[in-house]
């Protein structure tokens, strides 16, 4: 499994340093990004005509993100020496590394030129002390001063960095206004934005879910437990890093650079079981794994957990990118505690896939039936007309007896591995449109929750009763969400839950909230339906 097109590491060094001296070149501001203005003026060198070059941004920059990084450039490079050399821009030109190896540098007019203007400019800067200036990067700077608030537009270089902006000046401040964080989701960091895509698996106890994660690896990861019984007993992120170790979920949630900050919410008892698995591997260079305790069926529940398990998942599932479903062809009852799981999910359908695992030990007139089963079971509990994807496969890292399977499941087996392996394969492409989705959807439920606070505020009392009043409020809650609905025209399935609500309020006095700010919602609605397209629209490939 490919985790990209390609790497660094697909040209000779020889090459590696040519091309960094050129990124260097082009990166006008010397931030690390070559962005569309940038890549205008030095692709236009390499005379090649605008829907050549519009197929090699589009390839180059497969994540959208508005910029080329080094390992991008390499790429948009390559692809213009293939260009030249009158070859077809596909995106998969370079895949195969020893072709890669061996693509020609591209002939580009008037760079020597550019570079005695580089170099004279940065040997003409005035010096400190003997030394040159440090170069601080711009994307640094942008972010950690106190004139981050008013950041130009002009000083934004990729679309995310354009979302966090949009977070500090126009969302954030509602968010702190109204609470949000202590009845939605934990304000965002810049590590929310930064972090890898992320994919959780789901699943009752011995369904699979972490020889799933080995399977895709194709190896073991630090603390990686396997067996018939529930053996996975935390929460444990697996994610790229330069050595292989398990470390504490303590050190992880305090980590500045990780977005598991918000986790410490859920206390100590929680962080006790949560993990972090690190390990060097392609594809945790692209994508961090979710592995989770196996959710108990029958007895078992009665045993409660010591922290909040759906309340854990709900904040996973906010930040993921993937939730994977995992059954096992014999355990197809929903248990209740996996019913309260999936409710939990709520509000992130679209990210949600089922895998059927361990397909193999049923024959192909079996399948038929539990695949049948298993949508009945979760048309009851997913509350959607639409149907859900199942995929049905052995993702086990055991090479199947072939003897075992008939042909028409050898076949579906291989289809349903690759379908599945695609989707995953998409993620890292899709991460900043999922980014985008997601910074949408908080704004729009940031904004309804605003509505609610300051409708509940305005029906407080202003002198005597204000304990009775608010007792009655959290009483008939579900009427008073139905008057906000009605009086701002919102639509009823992006309203939150009602009994989550009325479990925060309790620990809360409704009179010390905020009356309604329009001024605040103004800001949010213009941020939604300008700035935001217009952010997009200034990162969009520059030759369209």
């Amino acid at each position: 499994m490919e985790a990209s097109p390609i790497t660094i590491g697909s040209c000779s060094k020889e090459h590696q340093k040519i091309y960094k001296d050129w990124f260097n070149i082009a990166d006008s501001d010397g931030d690390g990004r070559v962005t569309g203005n940038d890549a205008t003026k030095f692709f236009a060198m390499a005379k090649l005509s605008r829907q050549e070059l519009k197929q090699i941004w589009a390839i180059a920059d497969s994540k959208r993100q508005g910029f080329l990084g080094l390992t991008e450039f390499i790429v948009a490079m390559q692809l213009v020496s293939l260009a030249q050399a009158g070859h077809e821009i596909a995106s998969d030109v370079l895949k195969n590394s020893v072709y890669a190896e061996n693509i020609n540098l591209p002939l580009l007019e008037g760079l020597d030129a550019l570079k005695a203007k580089k170099d004279l400019k940065t040997n003409g800067e005035p010096e400190m002390n003997g030394s040159s200036q440090p170069q601080v990067s711009t994307s640094a700077k942008r972010f950690t001063s106190k004139s981050a608030r008013k950041t130009p537009p002009s000083a934004v270089t990729s679309i995310v960095d354009g979302l966090k902006r949009l977070y500090i000046e126009k969302l954030k401040p509602l968010e702190v206004a109204y609470r949000f964080n202590d009845f939605v989701s934990p304000l965002l960091t810049n590590s929310d934005f930064d972090a890898k895509p992320i994919v959780m698996l789901l699943g009752q106890y011995s369904t699979g879910k972490t020889t799933f994660i080995k399977h895709l690896l194709q190896c073991d990861y630090p603390g990686a437990h396997i067996g018939p019984e529930p053996t996975t007993d935390r929460f444990v992120v697996v994610m790229s890093g330069p050595d292989e170790r398990s470390i504490p979920g303590n050190t992880i949630a305090v980590q500045a650079d990780l977005p598991f900050g918000g986790l410490t919410t859920f206390g100590g008892s929680f962080l006790s079981k949560f993990e972090c698995s690190q390990m060097p591997h392609p594809l945790l260079d692209q994508i961090t794994f979710v592995d989770t305790p196996g959710v108990l069926s029958g007895e078992k529940q009665r045993t409660q957990r010591s922290y909040d398990f759906t309340g854990v998942i709900s904040w996973f599932a906010a930040k993921c990118d993937l939730i994977l479903l995992l059954f096992d062809p014999h355990k197809l009852d929903i248990s209740d505690e996996f019913k309260r799981v999936i409710s939990s999910l709520r509000g992130n359908d679209d990210k949600i896939r089922v895998v059927l695992n361990k397909a193999h030990q049923v024959d192909t007139q079996q399948l038929m039936r539990v695949y049948g089963a298993l949508m009945w079971s979760l048309g009851k509990v997913l509350n959607t007309p639409e149907v859900v994807r199942v995929y049905i496969g052995s993702f086990n890292d055991k090479i199947l007896n072939e003897a075992d399977i008939d042909q028409l499941g050898q076949d579906l087996f291989e289809k349903e591995q690759d379908d599945l392996l695609k989707d995953l394969i998409d993620i890292p492409r899709k991460a900043c449109d999922r980014r985008i989705n997601e910074f949408v959807k908080r704004a729009r439920a940031a904004k309804i929750h605003a509505y609610i606070i300051s409708h509940l505020k305005k029906e407080m009392p202003s002198m005597m009763g204000k304990a009775k009043a608010q007792q009655r409020l959290i009483d008939n809650l579900e009427d008073e969400f139905g008057k906000v609905q009605r009086e701002f025209h919102l639509p009823a399935g992006d309203f939150p839950s009602v009994e989550h609500y009325r479990e925060v309020l309790n620990n809360y006095s409704i009179d010390k909230f905020e009356k309604l700010k329009p001024k605040m919602i103004q800001a949010v609605d213009d941020m939604l339906g300008y700035e935001i397209p217009e952010l997009l629209k200034n990162f969009r490939n520059p030759y369209e």
